[in-house]
């Protein structure tokens, strides 16, 4: 069985937000590399049809944290832009 991550993209996510984060920190934000790594990995075996359950429900995981942290960068933009105007 593939190695899980130590830290799991919520809980990577939430440390990162509870930062207080300005809007540039959060347009920049990134998730880890063995985080990046993962999700490619899952994305990957899910091309594949390899994927568990559990691995199937991680891969979700990680494509609403993305669409979440998208829409908030999308967002800080916005409040940057209108605060420069």
């Amino acid at each position: 069985m593939l190695n899980m991550p130590v830290r799991s993209v919520f809980s990577e996510i939430t440390d990162f937000l509870a930062t207080n984060p300005t809007p540039q920190e959060i347009i920049a934000y990134q998730l880890s590399e063995d985080l990046q790594a993962r999700a490619h990995e899952l994305l990957e075996r899910n091309g594949e049809d390899q994927l568990t359950s559990e691995e199937r429900d991680e891969m979700f995981d990680f494509l609403r944290v993305d669409e979440m942290m998208s829409l908030l960068k999308v967002k800080m933009k916005l409040k940057l832009r209108n605060a420069s105007a």
